[in-house]
């Protein structure tokens, strides 16, 4: 963690991307200082919170053997038609809460042993977060932090993290734009992502773990296999390997089930095949991506 003076200046410089808010690539304006609630992510002032709890469902080096401790997020800057938490992410569900009522979460998960800070989907509530770090250091709150993101993120935004996460755990859902507007509402989604998983790996590199396999610093990438090809796999494996690193730690995931609104489009409305997984798992390996997760297929 940086200094505390340091971190007050964050603080001061996060809170006014709230003003005309660009805490997202979408720089929508809204003034979330005034708790205008116009946004593309419909939040305010406050953060919104629908769980918080150790999870044993993380990567390996995440959930170790007493959980991660993940606070979900409400609302998302995404809108994917296939969310699998679309109650969370598209609706809403939650509690909003004062950054003194989410310190006190953060430091209650540290007292039930986790090995982590997992924030899921936090980027539109940066500013708060780092207002709740500051309270819960200050209370001995001393865990690793992990920045779960769909990796839709501002460089901006994600410049005033640096010295303070100490894991990104960013998606990479799409090298097509056409597709991430489609299914996402997105626009430029590859250049924004690509941008931002740049920036993460400048300031943690790649994952280090512990003499107990647990994560202290690095980046994860996650990238979610959707059917006939439309997560692009081919493109973004070759854009890790030549310009990321090929020993990045990669989680292959092949959970996706046609969820929420899937089922309105054909091409999603079906689970991946075992010879989708496959694939994406020898394009991989191809490009030389040793590292990492891979999952059973659940076809």
């Amino acid at each position: 963690m940086i200094s505390d003076t340091a971190l007050q200046t964050r603080i001061d410089a996060a809170y006014k991307l709230l003003e005309r808010c660009r805490a997202c690539p979408r720089a929508c304006g809204a003034n979330r200082l005034t708790n205008e609630k116009t946004g593309f992510c419909r939040s305010g002032l406050n953060p919104i919170i629908s769980s918080v709890n150790a999870h044993h469902g993380e990567e390996p080096p995440l959930s170790g053997t007493k959980g991660s401790g993940t606070i979900f997020f409400a609302n998302c800057n995404l809108r994917c038609v296939y969310c699998q938490n679309y109650p969370i992410s598209q609706m809403g569900n939650g509690v909003e809460k004062t950054p003194e009522e989410l310190a006190g979460q953060m430091l209650l998960l540290q007292e039930q042993g986790c090995h982590n800070l997992n924030l899921v989907t936090p980027s539109h509530f940066m500013p708060q977060i780092l207002k709740s770090l500051d309270m819960a250091s200050q209370r001995g709150f001393d865990l690793p932090i992990v920045y779960n993101t769909n990796g839709y993120e501002s460089l901006e935004a994600l410049r005033l993290l640096d010295g303070i996460v100490d894991i990104y755990l960013p998606d990479m859902r799409y090298s097509n734009n056409g597709f991430s507007m489609k299914y996402s509402g997105a626009p430029h989604y590859s250049e924004v992502n690509r941008a931002a998983v740049k920036e993460m790996h400048r300031q943690v590199g790649n994952l280090v773990v512990d003499e107990s396999g647990f994560g202290k610093r690095g980046l994860i990438i996650r990238h979610l296999i959707l059917p006939k090809g439309l997560s692009g796999t081919e493109v973004i494996m070759k854009f890790l390997a030549e310009e990321i690193s090929k020993d990045v730690y990669i989680s292959l995931m092949s959970q996706y089930f046609p969820a929420y609104k899937a089922k309105c489009y054909k091409e999603l409305s079906r689970r991946i095949t075992a010879k989708e997984y496959e694939e994406s798992y020898v394009i991989m390996k191809k490009y030389g991506l040793e590292n990492g997760w891979i999952q059973e297929h659940e076809g």
